[in-house]
């Protein structure tokens, strides 16, 4: 979507103050290389180029869908369910019960040694006879026990290894599934390009598929869990959750995080004291700056959580930070939106090894609103599976949404500075 890369531009130079942007989409981080330059003949089509990048997103589609059965199974190896879990417990349940009756046998040996050794000088042949049988009986019954209980043992470690073999194995699985997600990945960033560049080449007009957009409040983008005052040197782990509250399912929904952060003052920057990390795929990856979250599909009344974290480098000084968060959509029948405003969340940033005690989330604040005469949100989004569609409105149309985000959350950073600025004159 042309007007994401255009909107993502004029965030980043909103801010004349430094500021820091972090999003979730090392996915998307890095713009590939062409494909080396071929003659005219030898150019493929545009169409052809389209199913390259159809058939691209399938593959990195799948490999993702596959890293994320194998998380999915690995983590099932640890549910009482699992029938690894379930011939694990039988096991021990075996086990416990053969320790029950070696205990029991054993108790018979002492018992019938005891009744041999108390008999009376004066016993029959016959008695003695008997009470030593009775004891050769009783050590018969304990040898046996004991070699139950042994095997029962046996059996398991032999189900707790079988578990934790297939724990390795499947850890593995993922390891490669992981790499062939990776390359998927590049193949899909290359079509891509690819495609770009020969639609640049060619002239091409993009249809205008912004004519429809518009501000939905029941489409809502809502971080939790950020606490309000974060100490340096900590990590925490936070998300931002997208809504669709509409009647309807959204086809293509994005979210976007971006980040500010100032010394007490408000006049230093602290971009290089903080790292944000999104979980893709089960793993943490950093976030490049001013990228889309791709949520997929979100179908009505559901929502989509994506999992953040934040982590401030111990030597970072004291000061403070606002998040915001912003989500927009787009359907197949060129219908699009997206929240009406930036929320704002934000939080005190303490020094290394500060207390504060018990500390509360931070709390959302709306933003600027972010209309265009075209009713259409004007976010910047961060995506989380499939990138957006190729298309824009005129030049116009874009540049209005760019500019509409871009004072928005420039506002929002000198918002910050004048509170604190005016925080450390009083």
């Amino acid at each position: 979507m042309k007007i994401r890369r255009i909107l993502a531009t004029a965030v980043a130079a909103a801010v004349t103050t430094p500021v820091v942007f972090l999003s979730a989409a090392p996915a998307f981080a890095d713009t590939k290389p062409a494909a080396p330059a071929q003659t005219q003949e030898q150019q493929p089509t545009i169409d052809q180029l389209k199913k390259d990048v159809e058939a691209a997103q399938k593959a990195y589609d799948a490999a993702l869908l596959t890293v994320e059965e194998l998380i999915e199974a690995l983590e099932a190896f640890s549910k009482p369910e699992h029938e690894l879990q379930v011939a694990l417990a039988a096991a021990k349940t075996a086990a416990a019960e053969a320790a029950t009756k070696k205990t029991a046998a054993d108790a018979e040996v002492v018992e019938a040694q005891a009744a041999l050794d108390a008999l009376a000088p004066e016993a029959t042949p016959e008695e003695k006879a008997a009470a030593e049988q009775a004891l050769t009986d009783a050590k018969t019954a304990a040898a046996e026990a004991a070699t139950a209980k042994t095997a029962a043992d046996a059996e398991v470690v032999k189900a707790d290894t079988k578990i934790d073999d297939e724990r390795v194995a499947t850890a593995r699985k993922i390891g490669e599934a992981q790499k062939v997600r990776d390359g998927a990945l590049k193949t899909l960033n290359a079509a891509k390009e690819a495609l770009k560049k020969a639609e640049e080449e060619a002239g091409e007009e993009e249809p205008p598929p912004y004519e429809d957009c518009f501000p939905d409040e029941k489409f809502t983008s809502v971080v939790t869990g950020l606490p309000s005052k974060v100490v340096a040197g900590t990590t925490v782990e936070f998300k931002l959750t997208l809504t669709n509250g509409t009647e309807r399912t959204i086809d293509e929904a994005y979210a976007f995080v971006a980040l500010n952060a100032f010394d007490e003052k408000g006049l230093k920057p602290l971009d290089k004291y903080l790292d944000l990390e999104w979980n893709s795929g089960g793993t943490w990856n950093d976030v490049p700056v001013a990228e889309e979250l791709p949520v997929g599909t979100l179908k009505s009344k559901t929502s989509a959580d994506i999992k953040l974290r934040l982590k401030v480098d111990a030597d970072t000084p004291a000061g403070q930070g606002i998040t915001f968060s912003a989500g927009d959509f787009w359907n197949e029948d060129g219908t699009c939106g997206g929240t009406p405003d930036l929320t704002e969340y934000e939080f005190d940033i303490l020094a290394k090894g500060s207390t504060p005690g018990k500390v509360e989330d931070a709390k959302g604040t709306p933003g600027t609103k972010n209309t265009t005469q075209q009713g259409a949100t004007s976010t910047t989004p961060v995506t989380n599976g499939t990138l957006a569609k190729t298309g824009s409105s005129d030049a116009n149309a874009q540049l209005a949404l760019a500019g509409a985000a871009a004072v928005a959350i420039g506002a929002g950073a000198m918002i910050v500075v004048r509170r604190r600025k005016a925080g450390a004159d009083a």
